[in-house]
């Protein structure tokens, strides 16, 4: 994803995440839709979907949530803080579980919906709560500079991961 460079393209770092969410969200109910039949899409789709979460809390972590920190006023925020961190830590380790499971089966339905689960609830604590307070504590300015960190760091990530696949296929 490009970053956006005028000024009306710009999306500050709330609208940034959000549209992760969305994203992930979607390609989550495309994987809980799916049959014990189509066994390599949903191997495709939980590719995608740890792909996407890599990314997201890779950028979550090491770029919103300090800035989210440092601008923390109230104990509150610091709760905010070290339970979405714990929410990806959660999610961490359910996703090899998942990875591990027959894709032909019914338990792995059952994890798909169990990561579904947790991943949903992280995005609506974080959109009905997080993200309003950092509107609170961050500038205007300071949340378009945060989203255009996060962009930047999104391709770069992606640009890894690309490159990371392209030599695991090559001979």
């Amino acid at each position: 994803m490009p970053r956006a460079k005028a000024r009306g393209e710009m999306k500050d770092a709330i609208g940034l995440l959000k549209e992760d969410h969305t994203k992930v969200r979607a390609l989550l109910g495309e994987l809980e839709k799916s049959s014990e039949k189509a066994t390599t899409r949903r191997a495709e789709l939980l590719e995608e979907i740890e792909r996407e979460l890599k990314i997201h809390t890779t950028i979550e972590e090491e770029i919103f949530y300090p800035a989210f920190r440092e601008a923390a006023e109230k104990k509150d925020d610091l709760k905010l803080y070290y339970e979405a961190i714990e929410e990806h830590h959660v999610v961490d380790n359910v996703l090899p579980e998942l990875k591990g499971t027959d894709p032909a089966t019914e338990v792995f339905a059952a994890k798909a919906k169990v990561l579904k689960d947790l991943v949903e609830h992280h995005a609506e604590e974080e959109e009905a709560e997080m993200f309003p307070r950092a509107r609170k504590l961050m500038d205007r300015e300071g949340l378009l500079r945060l989203g255009d960190q996060l962009a930047q760091a999104k391709v770069s990530l992606t640009e890894r991961v690309l490159t990371k696949l392209v030599e695991l296929v090559r001979p």
